[in-house]
């Protein structure tokens, strides 16, 4: 990390005051920003534990939870990482008080919005790009080089999953604190579809193969995950792919949602070679040599210059360069790859897909917003997602306080206590046919270490979901409570069958 710091990255001793609008996800850039000219001057946020943090992080800066006196500032620029819904809104008043805007993802929320967004960015003359952070990690950016000097052809066809099971932030801020005041849902983990926040994993294949997105269909997909508020295509719990037609007439699976394998991997063909990403399966592989029994050999790109630097960054190093690019658009007038327009492309099909799916798998062409006669066909569609309102308490109207706000920290511990369990009684149900016994055997030495609490918790939100039987807040405990297997794990004897069937794994596993 030293030697990184040493290199000097931009050729000019101009700083860029950022202001910082957001501090849960925003503060996750701030590592980065000294070493690419950026001075961070000022913080927004409506939570006060968040401005409490920023201001130990940067004491002389100014932070406030008024949008507008924080948008007075004197500074050149905004990350806007508030939530998702907002991000357009937001954008646009940066903009208007005539910042710069870095925006996280999606650009937007409706195709109306959008319009405005790109239309406001035209206007301003102003830097405007989106932190999409997952092409950037050393495999994607090496891939999008190789892919462009026509190592694999033209492409075919990509499978692309950003699927991730974030069932706590429903309840819980990006930080971890639960939502306030306690009886709470998160404003949109809450309830967004998955297919509107698709850009993880659709980004990846139009930086690598340098197409844009031209038609999406989708088919609803109603079963979900328990613990999350909205049944059916109103809510975040389930999984379904979109279906989308590149510029090139190749087609892109982009899979979304929450479900019980995470996965973040990437498989693209083109005409002469075929790529392979996924960490969690061993990294990165290639075959080349134009036919489907070419060696299959896996290869460890080093990344450029700045990779020893971007390493120590979140998302695999993404996060240093999309703000990266930010600065050196702004310093060098290079433009960076997610301008206002790609953003759009990455950003439509999402919202397109929510309303094919919606609508039984009707298909729908993506409209390229560079053109302003494709921006009138939407400018005044403002249709958005129907949900449940997150600042609504989950409990009736007169529900004592005392109870019902310890909600959001009953359930964050109960979804970490039924990860526990659950692992427990499934995996020690199939043992005996397991190749490896180890991480069973780890999984039961933490239940025994940590009984007392989980037995704790289910109490808890027994007593919590007794409370007020009809409640949304009981439905959702209830849910999960089911997931840990409530009566079972309470049951007489429980703790000493598991330490009982732990010690015959260890002694399985010392056999091995």
């Amino acid at each position: 990390m030293a030697t990184a710091r040493k290199q000097r990255i931009f050729k000019t001793d101009r700083r860029i005051r950022l202001g910082i609008w957001g501090l849960g996800r925003g503060l996750s850039f701030f590592k980065a920003c000294h070493d690419l000219n950026v001075d961070v001057v000022a913080g927004c946020d409506f939570n006060e534990h968040m401005r409490r943090r920023f201001a130990e992080l940067v004491p002389e800066a100014f932070v406030t939870d008024k949008a507008e006196d924080f948008l007075n500032h004197d500074m050149d620029a905004v990350l806007v990482s508030t939530f998702c819904p907002a991000h357009a809104g937001d954008a646009l008043a940066a903009l208007q008080a005539g910042k710069h805007v870095l925006s996280e993802v999606t650009a937007f929320h409706t195709m109306a919005e959008g319009v405005q967004l790109v239309e406001a960015v035209e206007r301003s003359g102003l830097v405007y790009n989106m932190t999409e952070n997952y092409p950037w990690n050393p495999n994607h950016a090496w891939c999008a080089r190789k892919w462009a000097e026509g190592l694999f052809g033209d492409f075919m066809y990509a499978e692309c999953n950003y699927v991730h099971n974030c069932r706590t932030l429903v309840y819980t801020y990006i930080d971890g604190v639960p939502v306030m005041p306690g009886d709470r849902l998160h404003n949109w983990r809450s309830w967004l579809n998955f297919h509107y926040y698709n850009t993880h994993s659709l980004g990846p294949v139009m930086v690598i193969t340098g197409t844009r997105p031209t038609r999406v269909v989708s088919l609803p997909s109603p079963v979900h995950l328990p613990g999350y508020p909205e049944k059916g295509p109103d809510g975040m719990g389930g999984i379904a792919p979109s279906l989308i037609t590149m510029d090139n007439g190749g087609i892109v699976r982009n899979l979304m949602g929450s479900t019980t394998n995470d996965s973040y991997a990437y498989r693209l063909w083109g005409t002469r070679g075929a790529i392979e990403i996924d960490w969690r399966m061993g990294g990165m592989f290639l075959r080349l040599g134009g036919g489907g029994e070419s060696p299959r050999i896996r290869i460890e790109p080093k990344g450029d210059r700045l990779a020893e630097l971007a390493r120590s960054m979140g998302h695999g190093g993404g996060d240093f360069y999309v703000l990266y690019f930010f600065a050196r658009e702004i310093l060098t007038g290079e433009p960076a790859f997610f301008d206002v327009y790609r953003s759009a492309d990455c950003t439509i099909p999402g919202i397109l897909a929510y309303r094919s799916a919606v609508e039984n798998g009707r298909p729908f062409d993506v409209p390229d917003f560079r053109k302003k006669r494709e921006r009138d066909k939407w400018r005044n569609d403002h249709s958005a997602q129907p949900h449940l309102d997150p600042d609504k308490s989950v409990f009736p109207r007169g529900a004592d306080p005392a109870v019902a706000q310890r909600f959001d920290a009953v359930m964050k511990a109960l979804i970490h206590r039924a990860d526990l369990t659950r692992a427990w009684l499934d995996w020690s149900s199939v043992a005996d046919v397991a190749t490896d016994v180890a991480p069973i055997v780890a999984v039961g030495d933490k239940l025994i270490a940590e009984h007392r609490e989980v037995v704790n918790t289910l109490r808890a939100a027994r007593e919590l979901a007794n409370a007020y039987p009809r409640a949304l807040g009981a439905r959702l405990l209830n849910e999960v409570l089911d997931l840990a297997g409530e009566k079972a794990v309470l049951a007489d004897g429980f703790l000493r069958r598991v330490r009982s069937q732990s010690r015959r794994l260890k002694r399985r596993a010392a056999t091995k």
